[in-house]
């Protein structure tokens, strides 16, 4: 088990600021948090259910406590979590830069959660590096970068909803999760675990429980997310499914890929490809799933496993990207067949390595 617990860069120093201990940070934290202050959440480009899910809990817990929040996204974020309380209030960078640049030059304190490398929310990661405002990062990706005062990450936690209310707790405040928060931080755990179907842990079930006690609405949260599909995703599935899905046996891999005509014919926007990768994934003898998008300029990679086998590691060595060790992804510059082609090489070559030393 892989956890790190960082407060004030003990692990990652930073020389302009000074170490304090363990009860010192929390205190600093606390007192950072005693006063209304000008607060901003951030979270990455391209946001899903577990980023969206925990800046609207972290929005609501703040924002019922008297402080002013703006909750930015650099992209938007797909129309299935549109239903969430104040989405509608999240501003997107892309839309509007101005707006977003001001509102971190004013921040008091800056949230960023569901990443761990400010360039994971450009075009805002200089503004972010400059501002001087009490930094607070709550994640759970691997490698995580020292720019924050306050660090709370766990590699091996389901979610960064589920930190969300972990840092609640930590600050003695879980009483204040209410139904509505209850509902953003169900929301990320389900759509970060599959509905629980992997990439849990005791503790994850333990926070579930607790958000259910509170009010979290499991039934309403299943169907909008799930059951909520529109007739040309459905389309669009099956013509992934029977026309672009290749099974490769002797690697136990399934691959699905779209090209930019696909994505004119179907007029896919953000959102309408969630979940696909995950189809393949339903064949027994698949293990291991990409779901591959050829975009105007660049290609995007969603990379899953089953089991033991790292996707983090092709995605890292391959496609400069990163994530889990069963849910990561990355990008590629070049033909779609060539990045086909690279996917093959490096499932292939992880599978020997990891043959070679297990």
């Amino acid at each position: 088990m892989l956890i790190i617990l960082i407060f004030a860069f003990n692990i990652y120093p930073n020389p302009h600021k000074r170490r304090v201990s363990h009860m010192e940070n929390i205190n600093e934290l606390k007192a950072q948090l005693s006063m209304p202050k000008e607060i901003v959440i951030l979270s990455h480009r391209n946001p899903d259910g577990d980023a969206i899910g925990s800046s609207l809990g972290l929005y609501w817990f703040l924002k019922n406590q008297g402080h002013k929040v703006q909750v930015i996204f650099p992209s938007e974020y797909p129309a299935f979590v549109s239903w969430m309380p104040d989405a509608d209030q999240i501003a997107i960078c892309d839309l509007d830069k101005e707006f977003a640049f001001r509102c971190i030059r004013n921040a008091q304190m800056i949230f960023c959660l569901d990443f761990n490398a400010l360039d994971r929310i450009d075009p805002m990661e200089d503004e972010v590096n400059e501002s001087k405002a009490y930094k607070v990062m709550i994640d759970h990706h691997m490698y995580p970068e020292g720019f924050a005062d306050f660090m709370l990450s766990k590699t091996d936690c389901s979610s960064t909803c589920e930190l969300i209310y972990e840092f609640a707790d930590m600050l003695g405040k879980s009483n204040l999760v209410d139904g509505k928060i209850a509902d953003c931080l169900f929301t990320g755990i389900i759509t970060d675990t599959g509905s629980f179907k992997y990439n849990i842990h005791p503790s994850t079930m333990r926070v579930a429980a607790a958000l259910l006690e509170r009010g979290a609405n499991n039934d309403f949260i299943q169907e909008e997310i799930f059951n909520s599909m529109r007739e040309k995703e459905l389309r669009l599935l099956g013509h992934c499914l029977y026309n672009r899905m290749e099974i490769i046996e002797e690697l136990e891999t399934g691959i699905i890929w779209l090209t930019k005509d696909d994505f004119e014919k179907f007029d896919i926007q953000r959102g309408d490809t969630e979940g696909v990768v995950n189809f393949i994934l339903k064949l027994k003898k698949v293990k291991i799933a990409a779901f591959i998008k050829e975009q105007p300029t660049i290609i995007k990679l969603s990379l899953r496993s089953k089991g033991d086998f790292s996707v983090q590691q092709v995605a890292t060595k391959y496609f400069k990207g990163g994530g889990h060790k069963n849910a990561s992804g990355g990008y590629f510059y070049g033909t779609l067949k060539s990045c086909i082609e690279r996917f093959k090489k490096g499932v292939k070559s992880q599978l020997e390595l990891e043959k070679t030393t297990s």
